[in-house]
């Protein structure tokens, strides 16, 4: 099947855009949708520059930014970043298969050091905190991930939540801080810290 001049530009567009990327060093899955202003910075740290890796099938819109600090960001198979959507990947980032996040979400993997008054903050190292988000999660929009969580697999964050806390797979929570309100059905029973300890 042959693609209309319309299709083949907008194909053509995809695969420069997604050779730029490599080009400045991001590893591209194939088939891997990137649309304009999307940024993939790798950066220095100490042991040398960080990595961002994208695997297949992922779908990065308008405007995503993706800076890794000298860490590392790591995109699994079939992740959809919306519009806007910025990952600092300093302390590392990583994220599981078939997960949505949604426009103007904010992923973090560090946090600055508060030291005494009449020193300034930016003069303090990072302080490096993984973040992880299992298989199949959706972040709705606007949602800002802080540093050191781990959200489970399957979990759903409703729009304009910020996560604090880990969650565990399956729950659906919300609110800023964001508090588990539920589960989703025939999600795997618990095998560690209750729902209390999310909270």
């Amino acid at each position: 099947m042959s693609l209309s001049p319309k299709r083949w530009e907008q194909a053509w567009r995809q695969a420069l855009r997604a050779f730029l990327l490599r080009l400045r060093g991001a590893a591209v899955g194939a088939r891997t949708r990137v649309e304009a202003g999307v940024i993939a910075r790798r950066g220095w740290a100490g042991n040398g520059p960080g990595r961002v890796i994208i695997a297949p099938e992922c779908e990065l819109d308008v405007g995503v930014v993706l800076d890794a600090f000298g860490g590392e960001i790591n995109l699994g198979k079939n992740v959809f970043l919306g519009p806007y959507v910025v990952i600092y990947g300093h302390g590392g980032v990583s994220i599981g298969d078939h997960t949505l996040v949604a426009m103007h979400c904010q992923i973090l993997s560090s946090n600055h050091a508060v030291p005494p008054f009449g020193t300034d903050i930016r003069s303090q190292p990072d302080v490096l905190l993984p973040t992880r988000l299992g298989r199949d999660v959706w972040l709705g929009a606007g949602v800002t991930i802080l540093g050191g969580v781990t959200v489970g697999d399957g979990c759903v964050v409703g729009a304009g939540s910020v996560v604090t806390k880990s969650l565990p797979p399956g729950a659906i929570a919300f609110g800023s801080p964001a508090v588990i309100k539920g589960y989703r059905d025939g999600r795997p029973a618990p095998s560690g810290p209750g729902p209390a300890d999310y909270r």
